[in-house]
């Protein structure tokens, strides 16, 4: 019997009920992989370093880690942060 990962069950739910709508998913122009979607979220997001890594619960040098490309974000971590950008633009759109 497969054994699923709770954190990331609740954050692909989560990305489910936020992109119901597939207009609304990131486009990127090259085969993604874990460095290049984080690129684009961590751009998209318009968020300083300091305050992604607040909104993603890790530290400013794990994003440094990432951005420097010496550490792959997990999926839930990537879950996370199309969330994150997705609550961003919507609030963008609200103001």
């Amino acid at each position: 019997m497969e054994v699923k990962d709770p954190m990331s069950e609740l954050l692909s739910s989560l990305e489910n009920i936020v992109f119901k709508d597939e207009s609304q998913r990131i486009t990127l122009t090259q085969k993604p992989t874990a460095f290049t979607e984080f690129e684009q979220l961590r751009k998209g997001s318009g968020l300083k370093i300091d305050d992604f890594a607040r909104a993603m619960g890790v530290s400013v040098s794990m994003v440094q880690e990432w951005e420097s490309r010496r550490e792959k974000p997990t999926p839930s971590e990537l879950m996370l942060m199309r969330l994150i950008q997705a609550n961003i633009a919507g609030s963008k759109h609200v103001a």
